[in-house]
C-alpha cells in the first residue's frame, strides 16, 4: 500500500474518531424525524420492541449510563467495527498483481 493511501485511511479515521467523541455533546435530545414519525403513526397495540436487542441501544453503554461520554465510547466502537469491516472487504476484494 502506498504511503499516500496510508495517510488518507489514518486522516479519515481520525476525523470520524474525533467526529464520534464530539457527536453526544452536540446532538439534539428531540427525536429525528423517523422517530417522530414513529410516535405519532404507531398503534397502540402495536409492540415496538425489538426481535433482537442492540448491546449498545440507543448509542450508550447500558453498563455506564445515559452519560455522553457512554455515547461517545459506543459510537468510536461502532466507528472501530465498521472501519474494520470495510478494510476485510476491501482486502479480500482487491485486485491481485498477475505477476
Amino acid at each position: 500500500m502506498e504511503t499516500r493511501t496510508k495517510q488518507f485511511i489514518i486522516v479519515g479515521l481520525v476525523v470520524a474518531v474525533v467526529i464520534a467523541i464530539l457527536a453526544p455533546f452536540l446532538a439534539s435530545s428531540n427525536p429525528d424525524g423517523l422517530e417522530s414519525t414513529a410516535e405519532k403513526i404507531l398503534n397502540p397495540g402495536v409492540s415496538d420492541e425489538a426481535v433482537v436487542q442492540s448491546p449498545m441501544p440507543d448509542y450508550i453503554i447500558p453498563a455506564l449510563g445515559e452519560d455522553p461520554i457512554s455515547g461517545s465510547i459506543a459510537i468510536v466502537i461502532g466507528v472501530i467495527i465498521v472501519f474494520v469491516g470495510a478494510y476485510a472487504l476491501a482486502f479480500f476484494l482487491r485486485k491481485r498483481d498477475s505477476s
